[in-house]
């Protein structure tokens, strides 16, 4: 892999209003690699969606604490971590199939696939009852080639 050339990590209470907090600072982190304008909506989205699931699935009725780690590499690459210590993924292989949710009928049941379709490589990592860890790994396009 890669040299790291910065990191950064960010652990809050599972709030559904830290939500927004979380996209945002690692928005403004990973703005130093100059993603485009596409690139980052991206990363910020899978942001929101991880740390959702972390709230919604990971600790439901309980709250716990969420950390998010982001690493960025020499040649535009950069790695996300969402940990929970919640509940933890019964069947990982089911949960990553698109309109599988163990939520209410609020929820799409598409973070998993948002995820996977907005980065280059997603990690499921769950074990009942000790929680979750999703990683998910980005290579930022080369500016102006």
């Amino acid at each position: 892999m890669r040299a790291v050339v910065n990191k950064m990590s960010l652990k809050f209470e599972s709030r559904s209003v830290n939500e927004a907090f979380a996209r945002q600072a690692v928005g403004a982190f990973v703005s130093q690699l100059d993603p485009t304008m596409e690139e980052l909506g991206d990363i910020k989205t899978v942001v929101s969606e991880a740390v959702t699931n972390a709230i919604v699935h990971g600790y439901a009725e309980k709250s716990g604490f969420i950390t998010v780690t982001v690493r960025l590499f020499e040649g535009r690459a950069l790695e996300i971590k969402v940990k929970d210590a919640g509940r933890g993924i019964e069947n990982v292989e089911r949960a990553r199939q698109p309109m599988f949710t163990t939520g209410d009928d609020t929820r799409s049941g598409m973070g998993f696939t948002i995820m996977e379709s907005f980065t280059d490589k997603l990690r499921v990592r769950s074990t009942m009852g000790k929680g979750t860890v999703v990683t998910m790994v980005k290579l930022l396009r080369e500016r102006g080639a």
